[in-house]
């Protein structure tokens, strides 16, 4: 299965797009989200950063703790 990731700024909380690094990666199918999102953390460099994780049904969003970013995984069709 393929996802696609973005990590971006953020300001006052919500995503800026000040500037955006995006990616897609291959996770196997069946995956749980916590595999899912150690694929992504991974691709932007950020394995082992701390941070919460929140599933908005069709979407994931990682924001890292002290840190004004957000990461979102989507899945494409």
């Amino acid at each position: 299965m393929q996802i696609d990731i973005e990590y971006t700024d953020t300001f006052g909380g919500e995503a800026n797009y000040g500037w955006v690094r995006r990616a897609t990666a291959e996770v196997p199918d069946y995956s749980s989200n916590l595999a899912i999102m150690r694929a992504a953390k991974a691709e932007m460099g950020l394995t082992g950063v701390r941070g919460e994780t929140t599933e908005h049904g069709d979407d994931l969003e990682f924001r890292p703790y002290d840190r004004n970013t957000v990461l979102f995984v989507t899945f494409p069709d």
